[in-house]
């Protein structure tokens, strides 16, 4: 008689063996992030044309909310809590914003070249920027640019999901092509109206459609948070279905995810995240393509981890590339758009380079 088969192990396989990274180092990614994006926050408030000590930053803080410390005299006090701190806020809402819905989008059409600009957010926005600009349109006073936007991208997101139904269904490959046929005739419409636009008027278009933290204000900064909280509060509570998602339509289906409902909701989420960042900064790219793509090589694509980490990355990568935007070239200041553009392109370059040639696609 042959040797009888030996007995399965049951204890369960190592987490690498299983194609996931140990939950250590998602602690310690998630920690390292909130670190550096505190350290480069405190960095960003202090470095400037007028540069206020760390130390400094701490003890004013401290005595507005009563803590004791001390304020700084009259110029650094309004340097601080009226230009620099805005614009840091802003700037951590709208890069968590944008990252936050970058790892969505990639996890409904499971597709890690997924963007919000896929579906037409960033391009309906910047149309309705645009024509309030080029229209001398005052509905909202200073802020009929920035609800324009908002209202425009919204409606873009509608259209396009509306168009892609059939049968009470929405096919990804369909969404997608109609997101593209819609970014083409929304970059028609924001060429029309730049030809009918006064030079003082393209002006404010181009410095617009480059992207640009430099009007931060505390109001701009409200009108956001609502937003920008609660997309992040809710996307957290989408991780597993989205894991489960990436098993497959069929599969998801069968392990209970409504997945037409699923998409539906999310889809919402993003455009509800990426039209408040587009309506206050203008158009920023990459941001939501590049970092959950180095947090899924960091720690795999687990989304209980990537979601809100991609959030943390958006949010420390907008500051610093605010930061370099008015420092490197100081005392002018580099559009924020294509500074992020210029570094995320080769960048992106090289992920699909390295992805075709290490692993030949994504996990």
């Amino acid at each position: 008689m042959g040797d009888a088969p030996e007995a399965a192990d049951p204890r369960p396989a190592p987490a690498e063996k299983r194609g996931r990274r140990p939950r250590g180092t998602a602690f310690a990614l998630t920690f390292g992030l909130i670190g550096a994006l505190v350290i480069l926050a405190l960095l960003s408030a202090g470095i400037g044309s007028y540069h206020i000590a760390l130390g400094d930053i701490v003890a004013s803080a401290q005595h507005r909310v009563g803590l004791g410390g001390a304020p700084l005299d009259r110029v650094g006090e309004s340097v601080l809590w009226n230009v620099r701190l805005p614009r840091v806020v802003l700037a951590l809402l709208v890069g968590a914003s944008l990252g936050c819905a970058g790892a969505l989008m990639q996890g409904v059409f499971g597709n890690p070249l997924a963007e919000p600009g896929v579906i037409g957010i960033s391009a309906g926005a910047a149309v309705g920027a645009v024509a309030s600009i080029a229209l001398g349109l005052s509905f909202f006073g200073n802020w009929t640019v920035t609800i324009c936007a908002f209202i425009t991208g919204l409606i873009t997101v509608l259209l396009v999901y509306a168009l892609s139904r059939s049968g009470g269904r929405t096919e990804v490959v369909t969404l997608i092509l109609t997101g593209i046929a819609v970014n083409a005739f929304a970059g028609a419409l924001i060429g029309l109206f730049i030809f009918f636009a006064d030079n003082a008027q393209i002006t404010q278009i181009t410095f617009w459609q480059l992207g640009s933290l430099s009007q931060s204000t505390w109001p701009k900064v409200l009108a956001v948070l609502p937003c920008a909280l609660l997309g992040l509060a809710v996307a957290p509570f989408y991780a597993r279905k989205l894991d489960l998602l990436a098993l497959g339509e069929r599969p998801a289906r069968h392990l209970g995810v409504d997945v037409e409902r699923l998409r539906v909701v999310l889809v919402l989420v993003v455009a509800l995240l990426t039209a408040a960042a587009v309506a206050v900064a203008g158009i920023i790219s990459f941001v939501g393509l590049l970092v959950p793509h180095l947090l899924r090589m960091a720690n795999g694509p687990a989304h209980r981890f990537l979601v809100p980490a991609s959030a943390l990355g958006g949010a420390l990568i907008l500051v610093a590339g605010d930061l370099a935007a008015r420092t490197v070239a100081s005392p002018a200041e580099l559009p924020l758009g294509v500074l992020t553009a210029l570094f995320g392109s080769p960048f992106f370059f090289w992920l699909l380079r390295r992805t075709r040639r290490r692993q030949g696609g994504w996990a």
